[in-house]
């Protein structure tokens, strides 16, 4: 199945008389732009500002990202969530590179929000404050999460999906500057003499009810076995992100249409290793389920050959222990597994990193501790309401603390967990962070 993604660079983006892209310079119509915002009844408050890299600008509470794309063939971007159900994976789709449309509360946030800073010591923590991006700053009559400390945040998540397809519709017509192709042909023609290796990838998956967690073409990933997923198809908006888990471990749809991990593999491929797929797997709370799950993916990793594997884990603590058995049953089948993964290690970070270790768990990637505490002066602009981060449970803020005091100051300035910083860690594989030996 070939796939091809052609690029156009946004360098600067304004508002303007019509939606149109040149050289570099993408143009929308804000207007036009807000009515496809307003397309669903639950919207009642939104406005669109852009916001460039080094700005001094703080934008919470953050629900999710998307990149701006068009596919050519006239199926939905997000299918089965923004439309009817279509292959994903093949063909031509055309992106808008260096930007994202983001989605921000105008009133409430929640456990699974997140911060952007855009300038300033916030701008390291996040990739998102080195894009051009298109902030949509809504609020919706969904009353009755409110005060919820999970939400759905599905009117403002999707008004989000289909501003990223209409500003993609700018450069459908228009040859690319760059060409992205990513072609996977039938296991049997993969066989070489390189080691066969597939990435299993957990994602968020841990709620009962629908309309949380992490949707594989609309389908919510709670209700799935693991199965084998062509990574041109996450590549293509197979994937959308749930709306669970603590901010810093999310991985936003962003990050799904552009998965460095997946990548990298890609470009390896044929090189130093063969890659044979994706095995797609959740993160359940009862134990049968999580022995289920791990049994699924080792067999579908011993029939397809691998010899190695990368397990990356959406989230922590109760997570922790699919991650780790899943690691443990691949080398229990002489399969060479490395894991990635943030820690919960405290404020201290002395903690123990997971909640299950096991010692042929030797090898895993760190992102990042989540508790680790982040100080950061007052922000020149705030989009969305601050106060989220002190009032609506976000994972990371607190109304108060004995020594702390409030996440929010008096002058403006935070103090907060890891946690709050949306997509801060990046298992998917382009975390800013490094290690420091002491």
């Amino acid at each position: 199945m070939k796939f091809r993604i052609g690029n156009f660079i946004v360098q600067e983006i304004r508002f303007g008389t019509n939606l149109s892209y040149h050289k570099g310079l993408l143009t929308i119509d804000k207007s036009k732009a807000l009515d496809i915002v307003y397309e669903d009844e639950h919207i009642t408050q939104a406005d669109i500002f852009l916001v460039r890299p080094g700005d001094d600008v703080r934008l919470v509470p953050v629900k999710d990202a998307f990149e701006p794309r068009i596919k050519l063939d006239g199926t939905p971007l997000f299918p089965g969530v923004t439309g009817h159900l279509a292959q994903c994976g093949r063909g031509n789709t055309h992106a808008l590179k260096g930007c994202s449309v983001v989605v921000v509360g105008q009133q409430w946030g929640g456990y699974q929000d997140g911060l952007i800073d855009m300038g300033g010591e916030g701008a390291k923590y996040t990739y998102f404050s080195q894009l051009h991006n298109i902030a949509l700053v809504a609020d919706t009559d969904e009353t009755f999460e409110h005060k919820a400390l999970q939400k759905k945040n599905r009117a403002l998540r999707r008004a989000g999906m289909r501003l990223a397809e209409y500003i993609g519709s700018s450069v459908k017509s228009m040859a690319p500057e760059e060409l992205e192709e990513y072609e996977m042909v039938c296991v049997p023609d993969r066989i070489t003499s390189l080691p066969n290796i597939a990435l299993v990838l957990q994602v968020q998956s841990q709620m009962e009810e629908p309309g949380y967690n992490t949707l594989c073409y609309g389908w919510d990933c709670n209700h799935i076995v693991p199965t084998l997923i062509n990574p041109n198809e996450i590549l293509d908006g197979a994937m959308v992100s749930g709306s669970f888990m603590p901010s810093s471990s999310k991985w936003s749809t962003y990050d799904f249409q552009n998965f460095p991990l997946i990548k990298r593999l890609y470009n390896e491929h044929g090189k130093t290793l063969n890659f044979i797929g994706v095995i797609l797997s959740n993160l359940n709370v009862a134990s049968e389920q999580k022995e289920r799950s791990v049994l699924f993916v080792v067999n579908m990793a011993k029939t397809l050959g691998i010899e190695a594997a990368i397990v990356a884990e959406e989230g922590y603590g109760n997570p922790d222990s699919d991650f780790t058995s899943c690691i443990v049953a691949l080398e229990d089948a002489g399969i060479k597994t490395v894991g990635v993964t943030n820690e919960c290690t405290g404020k201290d970070g002395r903690s123990q990193p997971l909640v299950y270790l096991h010692e042929k768990a030797n090898a895993i990637v760190s992102c990042g501790n989540v508790s680790e505490l982040i100080e950061l002066p007052p922000a020149g602009i705030v989009l969305g309401n601050l106060q989220a981060l002190v009032r609506d449970g976000m994972s990371g803020g607190w109304s108060d603390d004995e020594l702390l005091g409030p996440s929010v100051r008096p002058d403006g300035s935070i103090i907060m967990e890891n946690n709050a910083m949306f997509c801060g860690d990046q298992v998917v594989g382009w975390s800013t962070k490094t290690i420091k030996e002491f």
